[in-house]
C-alpha cells in the first residue's frame, strides 16, 4: 500500500507543565503529524537541563521526549501571555497537563471552566500519584515510583542493595498510558462530539510491569526475593552469559526449549533429569546448572551461539551495548533509530515504534528552542461543539471504545495485554484459541495429569491478562475452523496476533487475504524482530527482546555485566506499544475507511528506554553507568532498614531537598553548609553521605522511614516486593484491585488501568474466559450456526473446551494421517 497522509494532522495538542510523561504522551501526537505546542517558563522546562547532556550542554532526555514540537513561553507575571494560553488551550483538540507533578511556573488555568465553553476538548491530567489517597501529595521521582511500584526489589545481588535501572522508565510507561487514553478519547469523540477528561497515575502505570510477579506470589503463596543478578523467579535460565566473545541472553520455557538448550551444550545429564522438567523446578539447582553451562558457553561466541540457538529454536540472543545498536543497518532502515537536531547537534535516537505501513510515523525531528513559535500562535478559532461535556454514569460512560470488535489470535503476556486494554475500554475482544493449542500462559505442562486436572484453567496470569474479553476454540489448521476464522474477521474491525511472522499467512489468513475480506481491517503483528528482519525466525520472550534492546548494557556497575530489570520486561511495554498503535490505526480507519497493516517489532518497543544514551552514544561516545546513582541527584539510591530485606529509595531532586535530608538525618551541619548546597559539590563525598543516611534508615522501619521523610517532603518510598501491593494504601484506597469471580479459581483481585474518568476505576465486566467457553454464543449469535453445526464442529475436534495432552495430540496426528491414507 501506498503510504498515506499524516494521520493526526488534524489534531492540535497543548501541553503545559514539566512532566517527562506527559511531554511523551504529546510527543506521540507528533510523531502522527498533531500539530503540538508546548507551553514552557521563561527559564524553559526544567527537563532541558536533565542529565545526561550532549556536548553542546543540551539534555538527551528532554531531546527525545520533545521533538517535533512548537515551543510557546508563557511569562506567568504577564496577564497578557496567560490570556493567550488559555485561547490556546480553548482552540486545541487535546490538553496534556503534567502541573501535578512539576508546575514549573505555569500559571493557573481553569480548566473546568475551558471545558464548559469547549465540550469536545479532551483533558489529561498526568501526576505522580493520582489526585487523592495517601501519596497523592507525595515528592517523588522517577526511582520513587518504581521502588513503590514493585520494580526494583528483585532486581540486583543476592546481598542487597536492590539495583535500578537509571531514570526514565516511569515516564516512557505513563506516557504510553497517556497517549492510549487520549487517543481512545479521540475515536470515541468521532461518534458523539464530546471530549474526556482523564486522570493518569505514573505509579499504577508502573504496576503493568510488576503485576504479572504479584499475581504469580498471590497465587503460588510464595515469597519472592532477589535470587542474583539476572535472576528472576519463577523461570530459569532467564538471564546474560558471558560467552568467548560477547554477551548472550538465555530464555528457556517450555520442556522442549530446555532439552534442545542442553542438547546444544552437550549436556544429557542435565536433560534427563526429571527434577529439571520445568524453570519453577531448574531454579532450585542455579549454582549446580550454572557450574556446568558456564564454562561450555565461554567456548563460542555470541553470534556462533546465536546461530546454534536458531538451528535448536532456543530463544537465545546476543546482547548488543549501544554502539552495536547504533551500527544496525536494519533498525535504522525501519526508522527505529532516526536522526535528531539539538541546535547545531545532528543525533541519532529511538524513533517512534508504532510501525503503521500506510500512515507512517515520522523519521526524526528537530527539538524546539523555548519559544521559537512564539508569533505563531494566534489560530483560527475552533468552532464550540453543542454536545453536553456530562454523560451518563452508566457503562458507555466509561468505554470510548464501545462498538469496536477484535479478533485476538494472541497468546502470553504482550499480545493479551495489548488487547486487554481495548477491552478495559470497551472494545468487544473475541480471544481464538484451539483445544490442541491453548494460550501458553494457561501452562506449558501437557502431561496428562495436568491436564485431567484441568490446570490449565486455574492459571491467575492467564486471567489477568484476558479479562472482559469472550473466548473460543477453532482448529486453523483445518478447513472449518479457517473458514469460521475468516467469517468472523469479516465483521470485525481490528485482528491482533504475537506469533512468528509467518505463522497466519501459512494458516491462510496473511495481510493481503484478509484485506480482501474486510478493507476497512486493521491488522496488526506483534512479533519478536519484524516481519522483514534477518532475525524474523530468533524464538523471543520478553526476556529475550530487553536482552537485545540495548538497555542491559547502561544498567549497573561500570565494570559490571549488562543487567536485566525484569523477568520478561518487553511484553509489557510491547503491549502497550501495539494498543498505541492500533488507535492510531482505528482512527485513520474511522476517518477513511482504510484499514492497513502494522508490523510491530517488539525489541524495537524498549529501545526508548534508552534513547538518552542512543543520543549521547551517537555524539561523543560511550555513555557512562551509574550504578544506584544519579548523574544529577546527590543523594539517590536505595538504604537499608530496620527488618530482614528492608529498603527505602531516596532522591534529592533539589537543593532544598538535601538540605531538608539533612536535616531529618541529623545533620543539620551539612544543611549550613554553603559548599554543599550544588549536588556536584556533594558528589566528591557521595560515599559518606549515602553512609549517614544508611545509619539513620537502619534504626527505623521502611514506612515509618517514608513517612519521616515525606513529612519533610523529600523523595522517599519503600522498595516494595510486588506481591506488597496487595496491602499499599494508596492503591487501596484507589480501589485500585477490583475483586473478580472466576469458574475453577473462585474470586480473585485484578488489577485496575491506570486511567480514570471518575473517582472510582474502570469497571472488570467479566472474568476471563474459560476454554471455548463462547463458543455457543459466538458461533450462534454472530455467525448463525445451528446447535446441530455446533455439535458436529465439536465432534470433529474443531471446536471444544477441554485441552488436549501431549498423548492425546500423538494420538490425534495418527487418526488424521490414517484418514488421509
Amino acid at each position: 500500500m501506498k503510504p498515506s497522509k499524516e494521520v493526526l494532522s488534524q489534531l492540535r495538542v497543548v501541553e503545559i507543565g514539566s512532566s517527562a510523561a506527559a511531554s511523551y504522551c504529546a510527543r506521540l501526537f507528533a510523531d502522527f503529524g498533531a500539530e503540538v505546542w508546548k507551553v514552557e517558563p521563561p527559564a524553559g522546562d526544567p527537563l532541558r537541563s536533565f542529565a545526561p547532556l550532549s556536548p553542546g550542554g543540551q539534555s538527551a532526555w528532554f531531546a527525545f521526549l520533545n521533538f517535533n514540537k512548537s515551543s510557546i513561553v508563557i511569562d506567568p507575571a504577564d496577564l497578557e501571555t496567560v490570556k493567550r494560553l488559555t485561547m490556546l488551550i480553548e482552540e486545541c483538540d487535546i490538553l496534556v497537563d503534567g502541573r501535578h507533578i512539576d508546575g514549573a511556573n505555569c500559571p493557573p488555568i481553569d480548566v473546568a471552566a475551558i471545558r464548559k465553553r469547549q465540550p469536545g476538548l479532551i483533558c489529561l491530567d498526568v501526576n505522580w500519584f493520582g489526585q487523592d489517597g495517601p501519596y497523592a501529595e507525595f515528592a517523588a521521582s522517577d526511582l520513587i515510583v518504581r521502588a513503590l511500584a514493585g520494580l526494583i526489589k528483585l532486581v540486583g545481588p543476592i546481598e542487597g542493595p536492590p539495583l535500578h535501572a537509571p531514570d526514565f522508565q516511569t515516564g516512557i510507561l505513563a506516557g504510553l498510558w497517556g497517549f492510549i487514553a487520549a487517543a481512545s478519547a479521540v475515536i470515541a469523540r468521532m461518534q458523539t462530539g464530546t471530549g474526556r477528561s482523564y486522570s493518569l497515575s505514573s505509579f499504577e502505570a508502573c504496576i503493568s510491569l510488576s503485576e504479572y510477579q504479584l499475581f504469580e506470589a498471590f497465587q503460588r503463596g510464595e515469597v519472592m526475593c532477589r535470587i542474583g543478578i539476572n535472576r528472576f523467579w519463577p523461570n530459569f535460565p532467564a538471564s546474560i552469559y558471558e560467552t568467548k566473545m560477547g554477551w548472550l541472553g538465555v530464555t528457556t520455557i517450555t520442556p522442549a526449549q530446555w532439552r534442545a538448550f542442553c542438547d546444544m551444550l552437550g549436556l544429557p545429564q542435565l536433560r534427563d533429569d526429571p527434577a529439571l522438567v520445568l524453570g519453577a523446578d531448574r531454579l532450585k539447582y542455579v549454582e549446580e546448572i550454572e557450574r556446568l553451562i558456564i564454562p561450555r558457553l565461554r567456548r563460542r561466541t555470541a553470534q556462533q551461539w546465536f546461530a546454534e540457538g536458531l538451528k535448536h529454536k532456543i530463544p537465545i540472543v546476543p546482547v548488543p551495548d549501544i554502539s552495536a545498536l547504533l551500527q544496525d543497518q536494519e533498525k535504522i532502515e525501519r526508522g527505529a533509530i532516526v536522526p535528531i537536531w539539538l541546535g547545531k547537534e545532528r543525533a541519532l535516537t529511538a524513533g517512534s515504534m508504532q510501525r503503521l505501513t500506510l500512515t507512517p510515523p515520522r523519521r526524526g525531528g528537530k527539538v524546539p528552542y523555548p519559544g521559537e513559535r512564539q508569533s505563531s500562535t494566534n489560530r483560527t478559532p475552533k468552532p464550540t461543539n453543542g454536545a453536553s461535556m456530562f454523560r451518563d454514569s452508566g457503562c458507555a460512560a466509561e468505554q470510548p471504545l464501545l462498538g469496536t470488535r477484535v479478533i485476538d489470535f494472541s497468546m502470553g503476556w504482550a499480545g493479551p495485554l495489548c488487547t486487554r486494554t481495548l477491552a478495559d475500554l470497551g472494545a468487544d475482544v473475541i480471544k481464538i484459541e484451539a483445544i490442541q493449542y491453548p494460550d501458553w500462559w494457561r501452562g506449558v505442562d501437557r502431561r496428562p495429569d495436568y491436564v485431567n486436572r484441568q490446570m490449565h484453567e486455574k492459571t491467575l496470569r492467564f486471567c489477568m491478562m484476558n479479562r472482559n474479553k469472550r473466548g473460543i476454540t477453532l482448529d486453523l489448521t483445518r478447513p472449518e475452523g479457517l473458514a469460521l476464522a475468516k467469517r468472523l474477521i469479516e465483521g470485525t474491525d481490528i485482528v491482533v496476533d504475537n506469533y512468528s511472522v509467518d505463522v497466519l499467512p501459512r494458516l491462510g489468513l496473511g495481510y493481503e487475504v484478509l484485506r480482501r475480506l474486510n478493507p476497512r481491517l486493521v491488522v496488526m503483528s506483534m512479533s519478536a524482530f519484524g516481519k522483514n528482519s534477518v532475525l524474523r525466525d530468533c524464538r523471543a520472550y520478553g526476556s529475550t527482546l530487553e536482552q537485545a534492546s540495548g538497555l542491559p548494557s547502561v544498567v549497573g556497575t561500570v565494570n559490571g555485566p549488562p543487567v536485566m530489570s525484569h523477568v520478561a520486561f518487553g511484553d509489557a511495554i510491547g503491549g502497550l506499544n501495539g494498543c498505541a498503535a492500533l488507535l492510531v490505526a482505528l482512527i485513520h480507519a474511522r476517518e477513511t475507511g482504510q484499514g492497513q497493516f502494522i508490523d510491530l517489532a517488539q525489541v524495537e518497543c524498549m529501545m526508548p528506554l534508552a534513547a538518552p544514551w542512543i543520543i549521547i552514544q551517537s555524539l561523543c561516545g560511550a555513555p557512562a553507568r551509574y550504578g544506584n546513582r544519579h548523574p544529577q541527584f546527590v543523594p539517590h539510591g536505595c538504604f537499608r532498614c530496620a527488618g530482614n530485606d528492608s529498603w527505602i529509595a531516596i532522591a534529592a531532586t533539589d537543593d532544598g531537598m538535601w538540605q531538608r535530608l539533612a536535616s531529618v538525618i541529623g545533620r543539620p551541619d551539612w544543611a549550613a553548609d554553603p559548599s554543599l548546597e550544588l549536588a556536584d559539590c556533594r558528589r566528591t563525598m557521595e560515599e559518606t553521605i549515602e553512609s549517614a543516611i544508611e545509619a539513620w534508615t537502619c534504626t527505623l522501619d521502611a514506612d515509618q522511614a517514608m513517612l519521616l521523610l515525606q513529612a519533610a517532603s523529600i523523595a522517599a518510598g519503600v522498595v516494595r516486593l510486588p506481591v506488597d501491593l496487595l496491602n499499599d494504601p494508596q492503591l487501596r484506597s484507589r480501589s485500585f484491585f477490583q475483586h473478580v469471580e472466576r469458574a475453577f479459581i473462585g474470586g480473585h483481585p485484578q488489577s485496575s488501568i491506570p486511567i480514570r474518568e471518575a473517582v472510582r476505576p474502570h469497571s472488570i465486566r467479566r472474568a476471563a474466559p474459560t476454554l471455548g467457553e463462547h463458543n455457543g454464543e459466538i458461533l450462534a449469535g454472530l455467525l448463525g450456526l445451528c446447535d446441530s453445526e455446533i455439535a458436529e464442529l465439536e465432534g470433529k475436534g474443531i471446536i471444544g473446551t477441554q485441552m488436549l495432552s501431549d498423548v492425546e495430540l500423538r494420538q490425534g496426528r495418527r487418526s488424521q494421517e490414517a484418514s488421509m491414507i
